[in-house]
Formats: structure tokens, C-alpha cells, sequence
């Protein structure tokens, strides 16, 4: 498939998929007249790619952590366990640090409203 399909396949852009090949993240065929077709099992990479994305990992980590999944061995598959528990370690600080700053604006949204019903009942009652 054309770059064009697996942007709409995946929903991802056209230019990210540019970016994703130049980082060596996605890899893809070239015809004669130079334009990249991909196959279907990209479609799922992608996806893959995405999640990890999400998940805040650097195109640099996800790069090393790529080999694990397309051809495992115990070394890749070493260095992939290690990389990926440092990442879960930091995605856990994160999550901790956001909740947080959760908690800090539901005390906040609290004492807002507590002083909204106060000013209400100075101005009716």
C-alpha cells in the first residue's frame, strides 16, 4: 500500500510516517518511480509506534526497543526488558506526579466553590 493508505489506515499523517521512516522506526519498499508502498503488517506497527508515543517514549528509545519485537534474542531482549522497565519506572513518577496535581485542583475547585456559595449567600441572604 502507498503512504496515503496506511495514513488513512492508521490515521496517523503522512508527514509522521515520513518521520517515522527517517528515525528508522518504519521501513518501506520504493517503486521505480520512487514512491513507498508498505505492507499490511505495517499498519499494526504503526499502531504500535503510536501507543508507545502516547505512552511518552522518544522515537530514540522506541528505536531501541523495536529490535526486541521484530527479531528477539536474548540479547535485544535483555536490553528491551531493562530499557522497558526504566520507562515503566518513569511513567510511574509521572503518574504519581500528575495525580498529584490532580489532587492539588480538586482542592482548589473545592475552595472556589465553598467561596462562590459564600459570596452567593452574602449577596441573598
Amino acid at each position: 500500500m502507498r503512504i496515503g493508505e496506511l495514513a488513512a489506515r492508521t490515521g496517523v499523517s503522512v508527514r509522521s510516517l515520513r518521520y517515522y521512516e527517517e528515525q528508522g522506526l518504519l521501513a518501506s519498499t520504493r517503486s521505480g518511480s520512487g514512491q513507498r508502498h508498505y505492507t499490511d503488517d505495517q499498519t499494526e506497527r504503526v499502531g504500535f509506534i503510536q501507543r508507545l508515543y502516547a505512552a511518552g517514549l522518544s522515537s530514540r528509545t522506541i528505536l531501541e526497543l523495536l529490535p526486541c519485537t521484530d527479531s528477539p534474542s536474548r540479547n535485544n531482549s535483555d536490553a528491551a526488558l531493562e530499557r522497558m522497565a526504566q520507562e515503566r519506572d518513569r511513567l510511574s513518577r509521572h503518574i504519581t506526579d500528575l495525580a498529584a496535581t490532580r489532587d492539588a485542583l480538586d482542592g482548589l475547585i473545592s475552595t472556589a466553590r465553598a467561596h462562590r456559595e459564600q459570596l452567593q449567600e452574602a449577596v441573598t441572604g
